[in-house]
């Protein structure tokens, strides 16, 4: 029986997801299968879950971050990835990032927009919850922000993002990355070795 595509949960506010979809192409190719990006609110899964951010929950608690640290390393080496560079204005507010997703879907230009966000994200951080600094940067990646910021405005594209949330929620989501084989759910983007291990 062939397996459904694995499902690729994300939020541009995400460090480990912009290394989950550093990771993913190259998945892609070993499994022969691609991934299915779906846009999520994080925080509204955070909300609706009772979760907070790594940022918050490692805070205080001695070797924590320290593990996670090391874990991210393991993680580089073994996808061979580059580090994300840290956004100094994290945490960003990533709601209209998120209905524009939604909209760039709508308008044939998802993948280009999806590494373009995460680029101004993680690779050269931007304010991107300040629209004129997420429209000048997503033009400079060759896509037209004006057209996709009304977009997302449309009744039709909030609604869209908002069952995506809740959805991935009713699924079993608490947090970003998550991914879904069928039913099975994995999060964290170490559980990416998992997800490769279901279609071999």
């Amino acid at each position: 029986m062939t397996k459904p595509a694995p499902q690729f949960l994300f939020d541009f506010g995400s460090p480990n997801a912009f290394l989950s979809h550093k990771a993913i192409p190259a998945i892609e190719q070993r499994i022969g299968v691609k991934f299915e990006y779906v846009p999520v609110l994080l925080g509204g899964i955070f909300k609706a879950t009772n979760n907070k951010s790594p940022a918050e929950t490692l805070a205080g608690v001695k070797n924590k971050r320290e593990f996670y640290a090391l874990e991210t390393e393991r993680f580089l080496r073994r996808f061979k990835v580059e580090p994300y560079v840290w956004n100094p204005n994290f945490p960003v507010n990533t709601l209209n990032l998120m209905r524009t997703a939604v909209a760039a879907q709508l308008e044939g230009v998802f993948e280009t927009y999806v590494e373009a966000a995460f680029h101004h994200m993680w690779v050269e951080p931007k304010k991107m919850d300040d629209p004129e600094v997420a429209a000048q940067a997503l033009s400079s990646s060759g896509l037209d922000a004006a057209k996709l910021f009304a977009r997302a405005q449309q009744p039709e594209v909030k609604a869209k993002l908002i069952a995506n949330t809740e959805d991935a929620v009713a699924r079993g989501a608490f947090g970003s990355p998550t991914f879904f084989v069928g039913k099975e759910i994995f999060f964290g983007k170490e559980q990416l070795r998992e997800v490769e291990e279901m279609y071999a």
